[in-house]
């Protein structure tokens, strides 16, 4: 039997399958609520036969947004929005997840294709950025304006905020974002934390803030229900985040009550040189799961269904996330059904009678 196409149980919730929608920026709302796009788009990931479907990165504070167009969720007005999402998502047979997000030092920039690289400056539109240190991400980004005490304390609040809305909104797995050189990234990195108090220098001071973050969701997060931490292994620059730190945080993660690293890599420095490949993101996915003892998920040029499956054969990781695949063909899941031999997915009843290879139809019978 696949073990790709097999339920997965984490806590008390039961995935349908290990095949996840791995959370990509949209760039398509207006103050931070989702719309018809949004629902289509995750929405045909769920018919699609996905069995975790993610939102995108989504915001807790509005200047936490990557762009003005991100998703949010920092105040009551977005929770109605992502409910029609969540029942639709529900309804197709998937579990609905979010991933909660601060962009830190890479908050107020252009929507990617327009062209347009760096920050937008307030005079047009934009907002001055927050990180740990002030140090920009590159010559044309912001220099973000080094946090206080009392902005990180109001950071790990909003993170608890957006958690009570997302269980409001109809969300079963919520996934802490602590990667891709986002702000929680930005404090675990020395590239880009360059602090001398309590966040920042040593190892235990740089991890403190995702710790306190992760703790404060997972502390108003139902019991019964899954937190994720997505992280990325390496910063791929030396000296930079590490895979040997990424282990050590997984386990004190653990520790906390997290059920799943989410494991991914880079977005800190623009000068990493990233070899990118089939799968190159998956050795860390083994190292974090081997190590620390955590159930870890792995995404990153993961094309194949025999591929997918292999990857979770070898215990390399727990749960599958599609990106890129997904958007070019949301029915991946099912035609991996078919590659595999599983036997087990089913095609929306409005599809069935177009996709069934035991019943080919003639287009005649497709009537208007």
């Amino acid at each position: 039997m696949s073990l790709l196409l097999a339920p997965y149980t984490l806590r008390h919730l039961t995935l349908p399958n290990r095949i996840a929608v791995s959370p990509m920026c949209q760039y398509s709302s207006v103050d931070g609520l989702a719309n018809d796009w949004h629902l289509v788009h995750l929405g045909s990931r769920a018919v699609g036969g996905a069995g975790l479907v993610f939102t995108e990165a989504t915001a807790v504070t509005a200047d936490g947004r990557i762009t003005a167009q991100d998703l949010g969720l920092w105040n009551d007005a977005q929770i109605a929005p992502l409910q029609r999402i969540t029942r639709f998502i529900t309804a197709q047979g998937a579990v609905p997840g979010i991933q909660l997000a601060h962009a830190g030092r890479k908050a107020s920039t252009y929507r990617p294709w327009l062209g347009k690289q760096g920050s937008i400056k307030p005079a047009d539109g934009g907002w001055t950025p927050i990180g740990p240190s002030s140090i920009a991400f590159d010559p044309q980004h912001t220099a973000p304006i080094e946090m206080t005490k009392a902005q990180i304390d109001e950071v790990i609040q909003a993170f608890v905020d957006a958690a009570h809305r997302a269980l409001n909104a109809g969300f079963k797995v919520v996934e802490v974002h602590a990667a891709h050189g986002y702000l929680l990234h930005q404090f675990l990195s020395p590239l880009s934390n360059q602090r001398r108090d309590e966040y920042g220098s040593c190892f235990e001071n740089r991890i403190r803030l995702t710790l306190q973050v992760t703790e404060a969701v997972r502390n108003v997060w139902p019991e019964e229900l899954p937190v994720f931490v997505r992280l990325s292994a390496t910063d791929w620059v030396e000296d930079g985040w590490n895979p040997d730190e990424t282990v050590a945080l997984a386990k004190r993660l653990r520790a906390l009550g997290v059920d799943l690293i989410d494991v991914s890599s880079g977005g800190t420095s623009v000068n990493a040189e990233i070899p990118t490949g089939p799968g190159y993101q998956t050795r860390f996915a083994a190292k974090v799961r081997e190590e620390s003892g955590i159930a870890t998920g792995t995404v990153g040029m993961i094309t194949e269904p025999m591929q997918a499956e292999t990857i979770l054969r070898t215990a390399q990781a727990d749960i599958i996330f599609l990106a890129r695949e997904l958007l070019r063909d949301p029915y991946w899941p099912l035609h991996a059904d078919d590659d595999l031999g599983g036997n087990k997915a089913t095609w929306p009843a409005q599809y069935q009678r177009a996709t069934s290879r035991a019943n080919p139809i003639h287009e005649s019978d497709l009537r208007d």
